[in-house]
């Protein structure tokens, strides 16, 4: 499977390169929403304490719904697959 291919839907998807940023001078290393200083491990935090994604948007108004949703089909194509089989 290769991040990034065209979806079914024939609409290129965002790759890891386009969304997350690691920079050692941008919070100190962490991986980062691409443009941001906000943490992607903020995002999970969110989601896992039941929090919707609405309201991380809201609190982090620099990372676009787009940005969020992209990541989050990515994170789901790597663990899952895209042809829905775990790949883990």
């Amino acid at each position: 499977m290769r991040i990034g291919a065209c979806r079914k839907d024939g609409v290129q998807a965002m790759t890891a390169n386009d969304l997350i940023n690691c920079d050692p001078e941008i919070m100190s290393g962490a991986p980062v929403f691409m443009g941001t200083r906000v943490p992607i491990k903020t995002l999970f935090d969110y989601l896992k304490d039941g929090y919707p994604l609405s309201e991380f948007l809201e609190d982090f108004d620099s990372v676009s719904r787009e940005q969020a949703v992209a990541l989050l089909e990515l994170y789901k194509s790597v663990l899952i697959g895209e042809d829905g089989e775990d790949s883990v």
